[in-house]
């Protein structure tokens, strides 16, 4: 998208392609073999995993509590699942002359799901709280843009304020948000969840709002069931563009993507996230015309915990070039995968604005003899075994076998799979650093630029930096990249940027994703958008 001359109004922004009913049986009831004709009044099941942490919206940044809390709530922006363009919710506009102050009108009428209003102070004491260290939210990194982040979240030692002085409340229904520095697409963020509001009650009891949310978003909390199921149903006070079609959404939990394949062919689920690679084969035969096949912008990698002391030399970097060529991404993907993923040339999705394909040059092609040389030069994989950690309950197994198989017979180096529990588990030891070597780590796109790949995955300190990576030289190429006049010149910049990850290489980039799903005789009108979300509030339930 290119630079708007002059003073930018940010009303609507075009933009380019940005981790269960109580008896557990299908949501209408019945066949779903009927007229066709749907009830708006009935919620249809999806699968889902056990969120990892409670449902504050910057404490998700996984697809188990994220898909929830994004249903829960609704900020400022969100992306038209038809097209991806950036789209105004509870915002009238946002202006700017300079992308580094943002003035903010908000919509009258939107209001909480407890019927308080949804006013300035709602989205800047949200910001605040979530921001600050103290309250351990793990997505605070996203509101390092804003000045005085540093003051509530200092790199070391305790924070000087409680408040950002960049978020400046007018009146209710207009604030301002002041950047350290100018970004030139800090709107497109703005669309991730973490930027939500927050009632007043929730700061006088931030755990239990965590237990049981109060939201502003198309659907309203019901009932989580830990580890069975979380109802929601429609709120019919929604003031966004995007209001339910359907009575609401219950999340299932489900242990392996097996047995959700399985309900959904009974009709016990109505819409999957992704079929298990068993059924990649079969599923569009099973289904029909009920069969998903859509893009996506994700990206499969694998990451490595470069915080422990045996991968966090500089030579070692050449260890995981190596692994990197010791893999068959051709094989894999058309064979374990029945072509239902693209070998991956970067760190960024294919699709994604700022995408460049190649930018992980011969690191992401399979050479077994170079795979060896590199791992030798680079001192050899610590005691030549490597295990992958992956949650057991995401239809993974067969893929990390066959990687594994991969280096083994690459190499020589004994690799093998580390099955978790489910997801909840899987990143609970991932991002609490209790395991050693690799781990499988996925991204989906929060915003359509190369940015939400790179700086919030890579950038020293950012949220989702599972690795412990920190290059001076990436983050310098960032800052330089999101400071740029334009987003153009911003996704250009990033490339400078992603060309560093190939000389590092903290996670292998495997393959991109597409939406591979499906969904019961019990629901119609089922569109995936490319973040690989449902459009759920369209999803019509038959009567």
């Amino acid at each position: 998208m290119s630079a708007r001359a002059t003073r930018k109004r940010w009303a609507l922004i075009g933009a380019t392609s940005v981790a269960l009913v109580a008896s557990g049986c299908g949501s209408s009831g019945d066949s779903g073999g009927g007229t066709g004709a749907s009830d708006s009044g009935k919620t249809f099941s999806y699968q889902s995993s056990e969120p990892q942490n409670p449902l504050q919206p910057a404490n998700a940044n996984e697809t188990g509590g994220g898909r929830i809390v994004q249903n829960l709530f609704k900020g400022l922006v969100d992306y038209n699942p038809e097209n991806g363009e950036l789209r105004n919710q509870a915002a009238e506009k946002i202006d700017t002359s300079d992308a580094q102050t943002f003035t903010v009108t908000l919509k009258t009428g939107w209001t909480f799901h407890d019927g308080s209003p949804v006013t300035s102070k709602s989205f800047v004491d949200a910001w605040n709280w979530a921001a600050s260290t103290g309250n351990n939210q793990i997505n605070s990194s996203w509101f390092g843009d804003i000045e005085g982040y540093k003051d509530v979240h200092p790199e070391s030692g305790s924070p000087t304020k409680t408040t950002m002085s960049g978020l400046t409340v007018t009146d209710d229904t207009h604030f301002t948000i002041k950047l350290y520095n100018k970004v030139s697409y800090f709107t497109f963020k703005l669309g991730y969840v973490a930027f939500s509001p927050l009632p007043e009650g929730f700061f006088k009891d931030p755990a239990g709002y965590g237990q049981k949310p109060i939201g502003n978003g198309p659907y309203q909390f019901v009932s989580w069931d830990h580890n069975s199921q979380v109802v929601t149903k429609a709120f019919a006070n929604y003031q966004g563009v995007d209001k339910p079609k359907n009575g609401g959404v219950v999340f299932k939990m489900y242990t392996t993507a097996e047995a959700a394949y399985a309900d959904l062919q009974s009709g016990n689920l109505d819409v999957m996230d992704q079929v298990p690679p068993s059924a990649l084969a079969t599923y569009k035969t099973d289904l029909g015309d009920r069969a998903i096949d859509s893009p996506q912008g994700a990206i499969q990698n694998i990451g490595f915990t470069l915080y422990q002391p045996e991968w966090a030399g500089a030579n070692t970097a050449k260890v995981r070039q190596g692994l990197s060529m010791a893999i068959d991404r051709d094989t894999i993907t058309k064979t374990v995968l029945q072509g239902s993923r693209a070998p991956a040339s970067a760190w960024t999705a294919d699709g994604v604005q700022g995408y460049k394909a190649g930018t992980c040059g011969d690191f992401c092609t399979y050479d077994p003899a170079k795979a060896k040389q590199l791992i030798q030069e680079g001192g050899g994989v610590p005691g030549n075994s490597l295990k992958i950690t992956y949650n057991a309950d995401g239809g993974h197994k067969e893929w990390v076998d066959a990687v594994c198989n991969s280096i083994r017979q690459a190499t020589g180096v004994n690799c093998v799979g580390d099955p978790k529990t489910d997801f909840k588990t899987a990143r609970a030891a991932i991002t609490g650093h209790t395991i050693n070597g690799a781990f499988r780590t996925g991204w989906v796109q929060d915003y359509p630029l190369n940015a939400n790949f790179l700086a919030d995955v890579y950038r020293t300190g950012a949220a989702s930096n599972d690795f412990g990576y920190s290059s001076p030289e990436f983050d310098k190429l960032a800052t330089e990249a999101d400071q740029a006049d334009s987003i153009d010149a911003t996704a250009t910049g990033y490339q400078k940027a992603e060309a560093v990850l190939a000389q590092d290489m903290p996670a292998i980039p495997l393959w991109y994703y597409r939406t591979n799903s499906g969904f019961s005789t019990n629901v119609q009108n089922v569109v995936f958008d490319s973040f690989g979300n449902p459009n759920w509030t369209g999803v019509e339930v038959k009567s």
